[in-house]
């Protein structure tokens, strides 16, 4: 064999090697990103979820203000009532 044709083999040996580096190094840096992207939208999952029990925390409690403003206006009507009473009764 000639030594042109061992140095083209060479070359073409390192050239699939590097080759096959590179499609390794890019496979792996797909599945990072891949691993990343999941992460991502499980963080994005879970931020939903706490977003969804804050608003239905501030529900509730806007349910139970709801009530306690309701029982505050029936206890004020009733007084309403009670002094019209008396001054009728005064009358």
């Amino acid at each position: 064999m000639s030594t042109g044709l061992i140095v083209a083999i060479a070359v073409v040996v390192v050239i699939v090697v590097a080759l096959l580096a590179l499609a390794a190094s890019r496979r792996n840096r797909t599945r990072q990103v891949e691993k990343v992207q999941t992460r991502a939208l499980h963080d994005d999952a879970a931020h939903h979820r706490e977003q969804a029990q804050q608003a239905r925390s501030e529900a509730e409690l806007a349910e139970e203000r709801a009530k306690r403003t309701a029982a505050e206006a029936d206890l004020n009507e009733r007084k309403a009532e009670e002094r019209e009473r008396e001054l009728e009764e005064e009358s």
